[in-house]
Order: structure tokens, then sequence, then C-alpha cells
């Protein structure tokens, strides 16, 4: 069955140029034009992957994608968008978007990315999978995407739960953010990439006690993130 694309883009030429592109790749697209025919047709059907422009009438995209989450839809978003601001991207990222890319783009990038958030199966773990795992006053059971902290429920996003996971399950070790990227992420880093420094920075928030001096997710200078917990 054709995976299920979402596709939620104003510019209209834009708009029929990729629902014609993915569709040529075998994708079956649902296509909308502004915010509200967005989340109408997000309600209405199940999505594999969301391709959301921010810059929308009626309901910008970033407001659509803070319902979509509010809501309890975990499918993954890819954010685009003319305004190439690390504001932006910040703002997207800790809304729940899994991806943003900046126009102009060309399509075969567009297109590894939709094919990286939808490649399934997880990445093979050096260690055994983990269901479980407790550190400090946080338990998380990653099988039910449930945390708590001192007892009280923690709310990760559906990336941070594999972020965690994929620290967890490689705990002690140095993991670089270009391996994280293709672990977690599922493409190789570009050099600008800020995504892994962005979910990192909100993950601390969650399970630090003291965010600004954490004690599990330490940054290793010049290599990466190091899980200690």
């Amino acid at each position: 069955m054709a995976r299920r694309i979402l596709l939620v883009e104003d510019d209209d030429g834009l708009r029929r140029t990729l629902t014609d592109r993915l569709a040529a790749e075998g994708y079956s697209v649902t296509a909308a034009r502004d915010g509200e025919e967005g989340l109408e047709r997000a309600m209405a059907q199940k999505h594999d992957l969301v391709v959301l422009d921010v810059m929308l009438p009626k309901l910008s995209g970033f407001d659509l994608l803070h319902r979509l989450r509010s809501q309890g839809h975990e499918a993954p978003v890819l954010v685009l968008s003319a305004r190439g601001q690390l504001g932006d991207k910040v703002a997207g990222l800790k809304l729940g978007a899994d991806d943003y890319m900046a126009k102009p783009f060309e399509f075969p990038e567009l297109l590894a990315r939709v094919e990286a958030r939808l490649r399934r199966g997880a990445p093979p773990a050096k260690q055994a999978t983990v269901e479980r795992y407790s550190f400090g006053d946080v338990s998380v059971d990653f099988r039910k995407a449930e945390a708590t902290r001192k007892g009280a429920p923690i709310g990760l996003a559906a990336m941070e739960f594999r972020l965690l996971r994929y620290f967890v399950e490689h705990r002690g070790e140095t993991v670089s953010r270009n391996e994280l990227l293709d672990a977690v992420w599922g493409y190789n880093a570009m050099p600008s990439t800020r995504t892994v420094d962005v979910h990192v920075a909100g993950l601390r928030k969650k399970v630090e006690p003291v965010p600004q001096i954490p004690q599990f997710l330490l940054t290793v200078h010049g290599l990466g993130y190091k899980f200690v917990g």
C-alpha cells in the first residue's frame, strides 16, 4: 500500500509540482492549500508524513503543527519555509517538527528526507533494545511511550523518545551529531544543521534537574554527546 503524505502548501504551482512528483515516486498525496484545510484533512485521514509550509493563510503552519501535536498526532512532520532564520527552525522543532527545509530546495533533497522519515524499522542497535529505564528521578517506558519525573508525567515528543532511547542504549559512549542524525533521524548531517542540538536542549529541560548544568546528557566538546545515567 502506498505511503500517505499530507502536503500543506499555499503556493499553487509548488503544491501541484510536489504532488505530481511525489505521486510519480509512488506516494499517495493529499494536498491542502491553507492551514484550516490542512487541519481538516489531517483529522479526517491518517497520514504517514506531513509536509508543511510555515506561511499559510487562515492558520499558520506553526499553529497547525501545535494543534496536531496537542491532539496526539504522531506522524512525522517536515516543515518547509522560505524563512531561513535559525529562530524559525528552533520554533518548528520545539513544536514537534521532525525536520526542516528552507526554500528554495531541490526535489532530490526533499525526496531523500521524505524517504528517511518514512523508512521502516530502526537501525541496528549496538546493545539490546531497552524497553524500560530509570535514571535520577526519571522513569521511561519506551514501549508505551510514557515518561515520568518524580511520578508526574513528562510530555516527551515522539522524536524525544527516540533520541532518549538511542542515548540509553548507547550509554557511556560518546556519539556524534552525525551519528545521531543518521541513526535517529535517518539521514546524514548537513554541515550547518542544529537539529540535534535543539532536540538535546529540549530533552535536557524535561529530564535534567538543572538543564544548564546537565548530569545525564553531557556535551563532549568537539565530539558530540554522552549519556551517563
